[in-house]
């Protein structure tokens, strides 16, 4: 049996036309938003070389994408998905729009750099916003493009999209930068996200499932949370990823990293930063030959305290492997230090590959369709909450005891979180990714 039969026979989901330009969707937008953080994360820093500034650009986004999931959760139910990705879509290239203004070195002359970065902060909150919507509807939109047996195997191409874009975004805004400047770069964006705009509008509209009577939206609220309260599976899950990576943020420190520490400059900044995802893009792709199948829980507890201690080493990389010169490629001068910070990245964005996979198969498969919106708003709440104030915390605890103890302290402490949660859930440890043993629960 050829290869790309044992490949097709192994990957059913993507025979579905539809759920293809989905993915398609989802790698072009993730790719512009990754590309955009990444520059627009550089600018903050490169405008006030604070590092509690670049945090800072977390808290902005996290106060929305918290305080919207919930409403957004009951709104994608009781609403057609397609609508809604378009709207948001358009939302984002606005927003890059707005960027795009900010960038004008003109623009920041006349405003002043307390004013520019005051309205990049507000920039980011819009992007919050947006987040809280996007989410849950992209979550319950694919659950309508493939047929159930076929949602791990969805999960995980979806994923694979989605880092895909995080690995690409940020290599090509570290290159667009260093051969241009921010203006440039941002008017780069907006023509990316015409691509993901296209990929959309040739998905038709699917049937929603809206509920016979409305209910009220803070009754409806309440079955959200209490759902995922009372599911320890679920729970735990968007526990344990939330806290570990809360204290594992490192990746808020890498412009402070790039250009301070290991001084990459822009071309090793997006590198670092792509790094992450290379990793996690491996795994998936190993995944989508060889699923989880046996011990999916204990795997999940080993790849995240091994996340952890990636996340040690890399604080050390300047002290390992030095910042001395080993060779240039060019005009990029690579050190070992550099060497040392990209592999513990990629290893840990490896690791954490596996992590989404599990929270993405446990979402799809035990929760209710009626529920998808409400239940993919939760998790983004979680996720916004382990990202963005994981960027906080690590700019804080920069400012209080220095990048690299502060990268050190978030690495330890996500180990704490492995050996606490292991304890406190068994049921996660005995995990299964069997539809037939989901469908009982839900």
């Amino acid at each position: 049996m050829s290869l790309a039969i044992k490949f097709l026979l192994k990957n059913r989901a993507l025979r579905y036309t539809h759920f293809r330009n989905y993915l398609l969707m989802r790698l072009t937008l993730i790719l512009s938003l990754h590309m955009q953080i990444t520059l627009v994360s550089y600018m903050v820093y490169k405008l006030t070389k604070d590092a509690f500034s670049v945090g800072m650009m977390g808290l902005a986004e996290v106060i929305p994408a918290i305080g919207f999931s919930l409403v957004s959760g009951h709104f994608v139910d009781t609403r057609e998905k397609k609508g809604l990705l378009v709207k948001c879509v358009v939302g984002y290239m606005l927003l890059s729009a707005f960027y795009f203004l900010l960038s004008l070195p003109s623009f920041q002359s006349y405003t002043g750099v307390d004013f520019t970065v005051w309205l990049i902060y507000a920039g980011v909150f819009f992007g919050g916003f947006l987040r809280a919507f996007v989410s849950p509807s992209a979550f319950a939109f694919m659950g309508q493009l493939v047929p159930r047996k076929q949602y791990q195997n969805a999960t995980t191409w979806s994923s694979t999209s989605w880092q895909a874009g995080a690995v690409i975004g940020p290599l090509v805004g570290g290159f667009v930068l260093a051969a241009s400047d921010f203006t440039f770069s941002m008017a780069a964006i907006l023509c990316i996200q015409i691509i993901p705009l296209f990929a959309i509008l040739r998905i038709p509209r699917h049937p929603h499932n809206a509920p016979a009577r409305k209910e009220p939206i803070m009754k409806s609220l309440g079955e959200g949370l209490n759902f995922v309260f009372r599911t320890q599976v679920i729970l735990s899950t968007l526990a344990l990823d939330m806290f570990a990576v809360l204290f594992g943020g490192a990746v808020a420190l890498l412009p402070v990293f790039a250009d301070e520490i290991l001084k990459t400059g822009e071309i090793g900044y997006g590198w670092m930063r792509a790094a992450p995802g290379i990793g996690t893009v491996i795994t998936l792709a190993i995944l989508s030959f060889a699923p989880l199948k046996k011990n999916a829980g204990k795997k999940l507890f080993a790849c995240i305290a091994g996340f952890g201690v990636t996340t040690i080493i890399f604080g050390l990389c300047a002290e390992i492997g030095g910042t001395h010169s080993l060779f240039s490629i060019a005009n990029f001068h690579i050190s070992g230090g550099f060497l040392l910070a990209f592999s513990m990245l990629m290893i840990g964005g490896a690791l954490d590959g596996v992590s989404v996979v599990i929270r993405g198969t446990i979402l799809q498969l035990y929760t209710p369709d009626n529920m998808r919106g409400r239940v993919a708003a939760v998790n983004t709440m979680f996720i916004s909450s382990s990202n963005e104030l994981g960027a906080l915390e690590s700019g804080f605890t920069a400012k209080l005891m220095g990048t690299v103890p502060a990268v050190i302290f978030g690495g330890c402490m996500t180990m704490v979180v492995v050996g606490v949660t292991y304890v406190a859930a068994p049921m996660l440890r005995a995990l299964k990714l069997n539809p037939s043993d989901s469908e009982s629960k839900t």
